[in-house]
Parts: structure tokens; sequence; C-alpha cells
């Protein structure tokens, strides 16, 4: 079992940034793939970033290449993302997955253990 906390939420103005930090506890944190989703209400869960086991492997949805950065330090059992240049577009309820694989990518059905979310609400 894994459980995740996400944090770093909150309201920025568009062109803004905000780190989101996602600590995980449980089983071996470091064995697992994490991903960061996002959901708007009345939108399917979306993916926006995968870090593999190591952080030697990230894979970005299109719509925030070059703005957000997803990144992990096992020592502390936590995963983040970066995000700058902020768009209104970005406004939804982030969460945070763990994997059962060394490597994930987009699909949700990858990962077994998901974080409750962190609203990011961005301003125009």
């Amino acid at each position: 079992q894994v459980q995740l906390v996400e944090s770093g939420g909150g309201l920025v103005q568009a062109g803004g940034s905000l780190r989101l930090s996602c600590a995980a506890s449980g089983r071996t944190f470091s064995a697992n793939a994490m991903g960061w989703f996002r959901q708007s209400p009345g939108k399917d869960r979306e993916f926006v970033a995968s870090i593999s086991w190591s952080g030697g492997d990230t894979y970005y949805a299109d719509s925030v290449k070059g703005r957000f950065t997803i990144s992990r330090d096992n020592a502390k059992n936590t995963v983040y993302l970066q995000m700058h240049r902020l768009k209104p577009e970005d406004t939804a309820v982030y969460y945070c997955a763990a994997s059962g694989s060394y490597y994930s990518g987009s699909y949700y059905g990858e990962y077994d253990y998901w974080g409750q979310g962190t609203q990011v609400t961005v301003s125009s």
C-alpha cells in the first residue's frame, strides 16, 4: 500500500509559477514510477507528466511540455511538479499517482495509487 499526499496548490495569476509536491509513504517509493494527472470540472482526468523510478526518464503531455517539470527525490519519498508560465486552462485539481512499475506513461490505468488532489487555479 502507498499513501500519497499532495500539497502546493493555490491561486496564481496567469504567467505565474507554482510547485506541487507529493509525499509518499508505505511501500518502497523508489521502485515506483510516478505521475501527475489533472481534472477540471466536466472533463476527464488528463495526464500531465510521469517520471521513472530513478528519475532518468520523464514524459509530458504536449499541453505542458516546456512549461512544467517533473522531478523526484527518492531520499525524501517526494515527487514534484514545477509549473511555470501558467495559463487559465491549467486550472484543475492535480493528482499524484504511483505505479506498480519502474516505468509508466500516460494511461491512468497504469497507476495503482492516487492522492486526494490539490487545487490549482490560474486567474486571467
